[in-house]
């Protein structure tokens, strides 16, 4: 009877049913992919040099900053320089506080190098408070630079267009309300799960959490993707235009300019306007790729499974994350290369360079000259 259930109908030897071992050593794996499990890298040590490295530059850009408010505290620059530790204040606590947070992932999931299977493991469909949190925190961080460096370059354009209005509007007082509906807007964007209008979750490779935009991306999701995406692409086409608008103002002020204090009032905009186009430029390069990408990710995720490019979105986003990163490293760099000082020393450095070549070229062209009149002068005389 046995051997005879071995047999199909046709005559043909049937393979074998699997055994019980098979089966159990099977399972772990069905099951790992049905809750789309995600194991964590196992060396923290890059995250812990980027956190180590943004703090510090952060510090030391707040220093920076805090002594020239001292300086320029009853003039037109302090309400740049109180917009601006602002933002470096904000880069500084969206280093730290989700650093930490990345941080205490990455040391729960080590597990034994011998040992893959010890690896912690995270469930990508049910995410936890800590996650819940971190993705907060990465929207709320995420747009205060953006709207920070959108107001900057909002009040220096007024400032340098208008700047009889910009004495009569902008105060310290009226700086400092700004500064809290700025916060205000984007701490209400990052609450907005918690009125079921979007949802966050672990992202590859579990470190991280952010916007639903990978899996089972509904259209609260994807309503909340465009909401994110488009008032941070927004915040850096506006702080473009400014920008562009205050540098022509400044180059034709230079032109027209001729009195000497007309001429240090101009070298102050000058400088901020640089700092403003150094940190606009720093945030397109850092945040559009996570913008763009999640965007895509979840309009792709929600008209139709993403199926084998998952692989590919993941890297997508993993690679947008890291560069936004960035960011809060590269801004305060901004503040520390890009000042009076060291702009006048750059360009006096061109300059010399730019004179020593001259003489040369001049002395060269000299010499070339004076060869072909001893030359003619000789061909004369013979």
């Amino acid at each position: 009877m046995l051997a005879m259930q071995h047999y199909n109908s046709s005559g043909i030897l049937s393979p074998p049913p699997p055994s019980n071992l098979t089966t159990m050593q099977q399972e772990p794996k069905v099951e790992a992919v049905q809750r789309n499990d995600t194991r964590l890298p196992s060396n923290p040590t890059a995250a812990g040099l980027t956190m180590t490295l943004g703090i510090l530059f952060n510090v030391v850009a707040l220093v920076i900053l805090a002594k020239a408010y001292n300086r320029f505290r009853r003039r037109s620059k302090a309400t740049f320089l109180l917009f601006a530790s602002s933002l470096v204040a904000t880069d500084l606590a969206g280093h730290v506080i989700p650093g930490a947070l990345v941080l205490s992932r990455y040391s729960t999931g080590i597990g034994s190098r011998a040992d893959p299977e010890s690896s912690f493991r995270v469930d990508t469909t049910d995410p936890d408070a800590s996650c819940l949190f971190l993705g907060g925190c990465m929207v709320f961080f995420g747009l205060c630079p953006l709207f920070l460096g959108c107001g900057m370059a909002a009040e220096r354009c007024l400032g340098v267009t208008k700047p009889l209005l910009h004495a009569q509007l902008v105060t310290t007082a009226r700086t400092k309300m700004a500064l809290t509906l700025i916060w205000l807007l984007a701490l209400c964007v990052a609450l907005l799960p918690c009125f079921s209008l979007g949802a966050y979750t672990y992202q590859h490779p579990g470190t991280w959490c952010f916007i639903k935009v990978m899996e089972g991306t509904g259209l609260k999701d994807l309503a909340f993707v465009v909401l994110f995406s488009g008032l941070a692409l927004s915040s850096l086409a506006s702080a473009f235009v400014c920008n562009t608008i205050s540098g022509i103002t400044l180059v034709r002020a230079r032109l027209k300019r001729s009195c000497s204090q007309r001429r240090s009032a101009h070298s102050h905009d000058t400088e901020m306007v640089v700092q403003l186009v150094g940190i606009m430029v720093t945030s397109c390069i850092c945040w559009s790729p996570l913008l763009i990408f999640g965007l895509m990710s979840a309009i792709r995720s929600y008209s139709d499974p993403l199926g084998i490019d998952k692989d590919t979105y993941r890297s997508l986003m993993v690679t947008g994350v890291r560069m936004a990163t960035c960011n809060q490293i590269l801004d305060p760099w901004v503040y520390i290369l890009l000042r009076r000082a060291i702009l006048r020393k750059i360009y006096r450095i061109t300059k010399r360079q730019a004179s020593l070549k001259g003489s040369l070229f001049r002395t060269t062209r000299w010499d070339a000259s004076s060869f072909q009149n001893s030359e003619k002068k000789g061909v004369n005389k013979i």
